[in-house]
């Protein structure tokens, strides 16, 4: 394909980054303290305007309510900072799991007071949606049991249709409700939400604006993803993705670092389906990672830059030409195509379509160059006197 033919493609694919991937982060043990790293919401919009400003396919930031809004805290001013920052509020992210009173889950509890308390939130964060014109409301569930007999698996399953469905239309026409899925942790036993077919029920139950989200990491050893994308594409029930990698469960690694041909894979059938003549115009692409030893906006670039690298050789494949090779049962000669497609390189596309736009050719170096992490370092430090000054264990 010529550059003429990739590069409205390249115009086309945006990828969302998170406002908690410029936060410190750690694991269950611990949070690991970066003297750069972003504390408050004009940080983080600071953080994803510089990222989208080196690379041009990132305009919006995902926002995590209970993380980035204060209580008193107006929306309409945090649209603000974000437009000031070449940027705009993306999904809203409402946080069902970290309070005390979802300790036997939120929208499933068997206790009333938690799901009266999920149900203000999400009013809440419907709300703060209305106000950013936010496209989607992103779901995520700790909800489940960790022993047998803790609770009717069923009457959970309920609850949660109820919730979803009452949240759906609460939503504005223009929102889009995304349910996630994980087969376990913290839910040991059963998860309520616990794979795409459960996450493609209860969307399809609150309505015809829910849609599944598929995060790369929310899966168990050896699952097909993209054969769970192609199904989702072919049942028009994908919503979006929240990429990032993985070597052993939900590990929240940088997009591409572990394995890159199954990322490659997912938008082979992206693409698949797009030239099937499916409308893929409306799949959010999200990056849901914890950058807990590499430089917040760093990691964040890299993430960027390998999806978009990896999304362009997705859209080198001859499909005709693999059409022919499938009708023929010739494997090798499919599987080589592939291949070919995953192996070549990308970069002199890219950095011409870079300069076409006046972006950066390379967005990591020019970042690195700029001088722009020691100066929030110190900017940041200076605010926060304990920031980068080890580990806290709480």
């Amino acid at each position: 394909m010529t550059n003429e033919q990739l590069f409205p493609l390249l115009d086309e694919f945006q990828i969302e980054i998170p406002s908690w991937g410029f936060a410190d982060t750690g694991t269950r043990f611990g949070k690991f303290h970066q003297a750069a790293a972003a504390a408050t919401i004009e940080e983080k919009i600071e953080d994803g305007g510089e990222v989208n400003r080196l690379t041009g396919i990132a305009p919006t930031l995902a926002v995590h309510v209970d993380w980035d809004f204060k209580e008193d805290q107006d929306p309409a001013e945090v649209v603000k900072l974000a437009a000031e920052a070449g940027i705009k509020i993306g999904s809203i992210n409402p946080n069902l799991f970290q309070d005390q009173v979802y300790k036997y889950g939120s929208c499933t509890s068997p206790l009333e007071n938690a799901r009266q308390k999920a149900d203000e939130h999400l009013e809440k964060c419907i709300a703060i949606g209305r106000v950013t014109e936010s496209e989607f409301l992103s779901l995520w569930f700790a909800d489940g049991t960790n022993y047998p007999g803790q609770d009717d698996i069923i009457a959970r399953k309920r609850r949660m249709e109820s919730a979803l469905k009452k949240w759906h239309d609460a939503m504005p026409e223009t929102m889009t409700m995304l349910v996630e899925y994980k087969p376990f942790e913290p839910a040991f036993y059963h998860t309520d939400s616990a794979d795409w077919g459960m996450a493609a029920h209860f969307a399809r139950k609150a309505g015809e604006r829910g849609k599944v989200l598929v995060d790369t990491g929310h899966h168990l050893p050896g699952a097909n993803i993209e054969h769970i994308v192609a199904f989702l594409l072919d049942e028009n029930m994908l919503g979006g993705f929240h990429f990032n990698d993985r070597k052993y469960a939900d590990d929240d690694l940088t997009m591409g670092s572990i394995d890159p041909y199954a990322v490659f894979r997912i938008f082979h059938e992206i693409r698949n389906a797009a030239h099937r003549g499916t409308d893929v115009s409306k799949i959010a692409y999200m990056v849901d990672q914890s950058h807990n030893l590499k430089p917040k906006v760093e990691a964040m670039l890299q993430t960027v830059v390998t999806a978009q690298e990896l999304y362009l050789k997705a859209c080198l494949v001859d499909r005709n030409k693999l059409a022919d090779f499938q009708a023929n049962t010739d494997i090798v000669g499919g599987e080589e195509l592939l291949r070919a497609a995953f192996y070549s390189d990308v970069k002199p596309i890219l950095s011409a379509w870079r300069e076409a736009k006046a972006l950066p050719a390379d967005p990591l170096s020019t970042y690195r160059a700029s001088g722009y992490e020691a100066k929030r370092a110190n900017e940041r430090s200076a605010r926060r006197p304990d920031a980068g000054k080890g580990t806290s264990y709480a």
